[in-house]
């Protein structure tokens, strides 16, 4: 075949000591729950939608009430989505913009089109199926693939991060008069980007206290005032080529300054943090690689494509935020590379290892940890241990953690192309052995060779006196053959392989 994907694990208990008891260990799985197969958006969100103080979940046209997720409401009238083409609804986040204590909703559409608020009907009508909720256009051409909600300038409320006519800035909303127009930001130059980029995200880069802004040129660094709207200053640093999804800082390796994450590229292949680094007085950066284009490029070869949504959150508990991300299914359809492989979903748990003077190595929560005590972090040695959380809801480009069910286990909740799924995060105390056996484990540095063409392959088999391989049939023209038989007719059958080993979505089957 192809493409050799491969489910490996760590074991990495040479480096570990003893825990206290069994119960450090904990294997964390999650069960999948779907909301729906229909293409509606390209996100999801949770959010307490009917003031019950539990987390509901959303997608495209409805919310369903949670915990349990079962009864659903409409939003906005639904219209299935056309699986050739895109969603009119991409990202949709929650907050009160109206300050009456209901949360409402604001989406936004394909790169460049409109944001649009949805005000909550509240109490009681809320609940009713199919009272539609108030929109009002609040501002037009939201670029870049993957705006940002978050506050950034440190006020009371968030804003709206993106790039809006080829600048780079935010929109800032009145909670007294929300569905008046928002009012734009700019902090940069035009510089394209425009609606259709990709990388973007915020984060403190320089530690000053002030969120800066970041995409895969480079960042841009929050001023001390923001009075008659100043530019930021811009640092020119080429994170990606193509660009990823959101990016974040965050201290990775634990030296005291923050680092950079992010997806490479949102259509194809890549995953890695950049190390922070001084030149002088000047910040720069180290790139090292999570996941490449081959699955030698990680230590466990792991290999999947298109990651066009990034989280960042601390999935097992040990206090340090790990990466959520997977592929985005057809994110351009049948024109991506491995598009066809399977929807997965991956956690990636930090690892800081290779510290010296912090003490012994100890397994908490079912992961790997340090003690610490002091000393210096050897960021070469830090680690990303990947651990598949499903294999066939994947993510669209918007994808959302929280702990729905209050067992203190973050869950996360996707939506794309294969529908809208939550999947709930279950730990189980276990035993060494089941731990150990459980672990990802590390490949062997393996050569690879490029296969030869099927001309080339039937010149070189070695057949028996009187017999000569003839080329019936080969790619292009079947598609990963990976079996064949006669039948009484002589004639011969292909089996050919489109998503095997991953199961297919419900309808797109093809192997």
């Amino acid at each position: 075949m192809k493409w050799l994907l491969a489910r490996v694990a760590l074991c990495g208990c040479a480096l570990l000591s003893e825990p206290i008891s069994a119960q450090d260990y904990k294997l964390h799985t999650f069960e999948r729950q779907q909301l729906t197969d229909v293409y509606f958006s390209e996100g999801a969100n949770f959010g307490d939608i009917n003031h019950d103080g539990k987390p509901d979940a959303i997608h495209g046209p409805y919310w369903w009430q949670g915990p349990e997720f079962k009864v659903r409401r409409e939003i906005f009238p639904p219209k299935p989505q056309n699986r050739d083409g895109y969603s009119t609804n991409f990202f949709t986040w929650v907050y009160d913009f109206t300050g009456d204590g209901w949360n409402d909703l604001v989406s936004v559409g394909l790169p460049g089109s409109a944001a649009v608020l949805y005000i909550n009907p509240g109490e009681g009508k809320v609940l009713e199926e199919k009272n539609h909720w108030q929109t009002q256009k609040v501002h037009d051409g939201i670029g870049n693939e993957s705006p940002q909600f978050v506050n950034l300038v440190g006020d009371k409320q968030p804003e709206l991060v993106c790039n809006h006519n080829g600048k780079f800035g935010f929109i800032t909303f009145d909670v007294k008069k929300p569905t008046e127009p928002w009012v734009w930001h700019a902090i940069s130059e035009n510089v394209g980007e425009y609606p259709f980029g990709h990388g973007l995200g915020v984060g403190d880069v320089n530690s000053d206290g002030r969120a800066d802004v970041i995409w895969k040129g480079g960042w841009y660094e929050q001023p001390k005032s923001l009075d008659a709207d100043p530019l930021w200053t811009f640092y020119k640093y080429q994170f990606a080529g193509p660009g990823g999804a959101d990016m974040f800082a965050y201290d990775v390796d634990g030296d005291g300054d923050n680092d950079v994450i992010t997806s490479l590229a949102a259509h194809t292949f890549g995953l890695a943090w950049f190390e922070q680094v001084k030149d002088g007085d000047e910040i720069t950066f180290k790139k090292h690689l999570i996941m490449g284009d081959k699955p030698e490029d990680n230590p466990y070869g792991v290999l999947f494509t298109e990651p066009h949504a990034v989280e960042l959150h601390d999935m097992d508990g040990d206090g340090l935020k790990d990466i959520v991300t997977g592929k985005t299914y057809w994110s351009h359809h049948r024109q991506s590379p491995m598009w066809d492989a399977g929807a997965v979903v991956y956690w990636f748990k930090l690892v800081r290892g290779g510290e010296t003077g912090l003490g012994e190595a100890v397994i908490k929560q079912g992961g790997l940890t340090l003690k610490k005590a002091g000393g210096k972090v050897d960021a070469s040695k830090v680690e990303w241990i990947p651990y598949l959380a499903d294999g066939e809801s994947g993510i669209g480009r918007q994808l959302n953690i929280a702990d729905v069910d209050g067992d203190k286990l973050p869950d996360i909740i996707a939506g794309g192309m294969v529908g809208s799924h939550v999947l709930r995060h279950r730990a189980k105390k276990v035993t060494k052995d089941e731990w150990l056996e459980a672990q990802p484990l590390k490949k062997k540095p393996v050569a690879m060779a490029d296969g030869l063409s099927p001309q080339e392959a039937a010149k070189q088999m070695t057949v028996p006196p009187g017999f000569k391989a003839s080329l019936v049939a080969g790619e292009p023209l079947v598609h990963q053959p990976v079996a064949f038989t006669f039948d009484s007719r002589g004639r011969i059958w292909v089996a050919e392989a489109y998503t095997y080993p991953n199961r297919a979505p419900d309808g797109k089957g093809q192997d």
